[in-house]
């Protein structure tokens, strides 16, 4: 009797002190990759939106999340160093910004950390990113921002808005998968059926912009349109510089480069498509397969016009196309 009396106690103490130990072990924080192929300021507005939208969902950062950012600064060389540092620190997952030109270093770095990806205009089953947009299958999920296919949706707004636009100075990255389909496949069809002519200026690398701007001055067109893709992101206080030095009416795929002092932009919103991401990154802490996941594509598009801007380069844009804007800066 006393045996069992002490085989008890010994039992009580021993199970007690398991618990004690293992309720005294903090949780595991879950720890997000941020890999993006432009600066820490270019990105914010994106990753803001994720934040907030993450916070919605319970997750806090620095006290149930944690986030390792990366930024490549325009250099596409350093994105696959920087997706396999994120890779070393066995973080939960890693979101993608920008495309397949981060995407797929992230894919190389890893076959099995869930991968989800956010603000790419490419095609992603074209792209070999996903199987399918119903099932992604591998690694691999989020959103896409549909922005090539929308190139002839932009160069009709921007004859709308400047009719006596003839000539169009092209500015695009052909490194960028979704400029390249844009420049070759969409853009072209669209500028004959406006009457248009555009001219293409292909710019490689960071220090290519000078020497274009200096070419594109001589040529004096009408406007300068400008395809999305990771390096225009990332210079687009220059470009915007450029246009107003030149008084270019200039239409772009993203609504920074309005913010930044650029005439027009129509495309899918950055921050609507962010909060999407969230969303993936929740399913995923929470057990979710990211290949079972179906990729999103934008439902919601906006299109900003920047009067101020409209008045220092000396363009009057019509009230009627004035109305269809989502958001005007003046």
């Amino acid at each position: 009797m006393i045996k069992q009396i002490l085989f008890c106690l010994l039992l009580t103490v021993f199970l007690f002190t398991v618990f004690s130990v293992e309720a005294q072990q903090p949780k595991k924080v879950p720890l997000i990759g941020y890999l993006s192929p432009v600066d820490a300021a270019s990105e914010s507005t994106r990753f803001e939106s994720i934040r907030l939208a993450l916070r919605e969902r319970g997750y806090i950062e620095g006290q149930n999340i944690a986030t390792e950012y990366r930024y490549a600064e325009g250099k596409s060389d350093r994105v696959p160093e920087l997706a396999t540092e994120l890779v070393r620190l066995k973080v939960d997952v890693i979101v993608a910004a920008g495309g397949v030109t981060t995407i797929r270093p992230a894919m190389n770095a890893t076959k099995t950390i869930p991968i989800v990806m956010v603000g790419g205009g490419a095609d992603p089953v074209r792209e070999g990113l996903v199987e399918s947009l119903a099932r992604p299958g591998g690694n691999v999920t989020g959103t896409t921002r549909l922005g090539g296919e929308l190139g002839g949706k932009r160069l009709e707004l921007l004859k709308e808005a400047v009719p006596k636009l003839v000539r169009v100075a092209v500015l695009y990255d052909p490194a960028a998968p979704a400029s390249a389909l844009e420049v070759k496949e969409v853009v072209p069809a669209a500028a004959r059926a406006l009457g248009l002519t555009l001219r293409y200026w292909e710019i490689r690398a960071a220090d290519g912009f000078d020497k274009v701007f200096a070419a594109i001055g001589k040529q004096r067109p009408d406007g300068l349109y400008v395809p999305t893709g990771p390096r225009m992101f990332a210079n687009a206080k220059r470009i915007v510089g450029f246009a107003l030095k030149s008084r270019l009416p200039s239409m772009y795929g993203n609504k920074e480069a309005v913010d930044a002092g650029g005439l027009m932009s129509y495309g899918s919103d950055t921050a609507d498509n962010s909060r999407l991401a969230a969303t993936y990154i929740d399913k995923i802490l929470k057990g979710a397969n990211p290949g079972d996941l179906p990729v999103q594509q934008p439902t919601k598009f906006e299109l900003v016009i920047n009067l101020k801007t409209a008045k220092q380069i000396g363009v009057t844009i019509s009230q009627r196309v004035l109305g269809r804007a989502d958001k005007v800066i003046k």
